[in-house]
């Protein structure tokens, strides 16, 4: 008995610390906006114009021009917002990009299709870590540097996306 108390004292106490890492603290600067340059596949946590941290990036399958309906595999170019988070995503943590925005909704409008949404910045999956520019359009980090960005990003903070 006092075997299984040890034991389940021990799986309760490495559980927890599996949870403790997911969930990071961050007491810095403030970030006062998200810059993205797809082409050279990085992301910037930024205070006003100083660097924070620096991120290499995964994008959608189809990474090159801006997204321009559901399903076309391209991550958006614009002016955009941190608008939500998922402690709960399938793809670790993620943080809602504000797409799309009333210029997106238009442009798609008059192709007479559905432009997207659900776009994120999140971790990867085990089974597709590796792999380059496999999202359907959000921006994909490894799943340790999402727990320093949900940390350092918080909701309203801009986003700006460029080629």
């Amino acid at each position: 008995m006092r075997f299984l108390s040890i034991l389940l004292s021990l799986v309760v106490v490495v559980g927890l610390s599996g949870c403790a890492t997911k969930f990071r603290t961050y007491d810095g600067p403030e970030v006062t906006r998200v810059v993205v340059m797809k082409g050279d596949r990085r992301l910037y946590l930024m205070h006003h114009d100083q660097v924070l941290r620096a991120f290499e990036i995964e994008m959608g399958f189809a990474p090159e021009g801006h997204k321009a309906r559901e399903g076309d595999g391209r991550t958006p170019e614009g002016a955009y917002w941190i608008d939500r988070r998922n402690p709960n995503s399938a793809y670790h943590l993620s943080i809602g990009i504000s797409y799309p925005n009333a210029q997106d909704r238009a442009r798609a409008q008059e192709m007479g299709v559905s432009p997207g949404g659900d776009i994120f910045i999140h971790g990867t999956p085990k089974i597709i870590a590796g792999r380059d520019d496999w999202t359907a359009g959000c921006i994909a980090v490894t799943n340790r540097e999402m727990e320093d960005i949900y940390a350092m990003v918080r909701d309203g903070t801009p986003i700006h996306i460029f080629p």
